[in-house]
């Protein structure tokens, strides 16, 4: 362990002043996997008979509406609502995450699926965009290619291969994802908490700690907003207001190094990057799931970080891996520093994240594309 350097106080991150945690974290979002894998009954909520008809009750309510139009107020769930503002807290000033099982997928069209899943989603927040396309239900299946992101970074998103997907976040407060089939083998979903891996690099290495509050060059793959370049400087780690919000994927800062005018990375970034990557996929902090047709994972992305085992599908499309995924957005969400703005675009609370283009049309598809 190195010796604990004199450090600033502050860093500057394209333009905008990063503040400095002042050591560990700590609290219930801290969280390392083999301790909670122990206990999975605090993060599991399985839906009773009773709340199942009344999910049932409101899909075959709203069937008229198109699935945009649907909101918390039409999807009205008399007694599964406390229990959502209550994982809705959980996620939000809690360890982050949750796993809902129960959701009679096998009994239901995909469109009934999605109008459940979307139904819920909206008792915790507004959906945001996933991509440029304005997909605001996405479909994580496989789609046939394999990612390459310095030969052609745009083609592809990784969600849409059988390729392992690195720990990350994404650029929105909650992330869901429903499984409605399975893959044949692999796909398991590994997650791990951001604040345990801040808290621990600082304990080890406090430069390299340091480092990851300043910024590094990220690629945006093509879904560039209006006005905006296709690369941008964010730090991984941003301390605000008391709370530490993370953001990061490696895939995206690495394959920004295709662009001549952006900087090589430095060994220290490297070394930070390696440290941070490696105790994210370490069982000291890592705890993996296997999801089961319908079960539906929420992660805090801010506390977050999420990763996916590569996987062997079907040969029978009709079969082959399908998850829906659903970007949310709370009303009472954590306020965010200014120097997140060039990812998240607005930091209001309430309204924030998602990915827009030029030409993007907010849309519900119902099939792959």
């Amino acid at each position: 362990m190195s010796a604990a350097p004199e450090i600033d106080a502050t860093f500057e991150s394209n333009g905008f002043t990063e503040e400095l945690a002042p050591g560990p974290i700590g609290g219930p979002g801290a969280w390392r996997g083999p301790d909670v894998a122990k206990r999975a009954d605090e993060w599991t909520y399985a839906l009773s008979a009773a709340e199942i008809r009344e999910l049932d009750d409101a899909m075959q309510r709203t069937r008229t509406s198109q699935i945009l139009d649907v909101d918390k107020a039409a999807f009205d769930l008399p007694t599964l609502a406390g229990t959502l503002a209550e994982i809705k807290h959980q996620l939000l000033e809690g360890r982050g995450f949750v796993l809902i099982r129960g959701v009679p997928v096998a009994d239901y069209s995909l469109e009934e699926s999605a109008r459940v899943y979307w139904g819920i989603g909206m008792h915790l927040g507004t959906a945001r965009s996933q991509n440029a396309k304005g997909h605001l239900l996405g479909h994580v299946c496989n789609l046939g290619d394999h990612l390459d992101p310095f030969g052609n970074p745009a083609k592809a998103r990784i969600y849409q291969t059988r390729d392992r997907q690195l720990f990350h976040t994404d650029s929105t407060d909650f992330v869901g994802l429903l499984c409605l089939q399975k893959s044949k083998s692999g796909g398991e979903s590994s997650i791990s908490s951001s604040i345990a891996i801040h808290d621990e690099i600082y304990r080890r290495d406090r430069t390299l700690w340091e480092e990851m509050y300043k910024p590094f060059w990220r690629d945006r793959r093509g879904e560039v907003p209006p006005g905006k370049k296709d690369y941008y400087p964010m730090a991984v780690f941003h301390y605000y207001a008391g709370k530490l919000s993370t953001i990061y994927s490696r895939d995206y800062i690495e394959s920004c190094q295709r662009f001549d005018e952006v900087p090589p990375l430095t060994d220290s970034q490297t070394a930070a990057l390696n440290m941070f990557d490696e105790m994210s996929e370490s069982p000291e902090f890592r705890l993996d799931m296997a999801f089961e047709p319908g079960d539906i994972q929420f992660l805090h992305n801010h506390q977050i970080l999420h990763a996916r085992a590569g996987f062997e599908d079907w040969p029978e499309i009709e079969r082959r891996r399908h998850l829906l995924r659903l970007w949310l957005c709370p009303d009472n969400g954590r306020p965010l520093p200014d120097s997140m703005l060039e990812r998240y675009l607005k930091i209001d609370i309430g309204d924030r994240g998602g990915i827009i283009g030029g030409n993007t049309e907010l849309n519900v598809p119902l099939e792959p594309v």
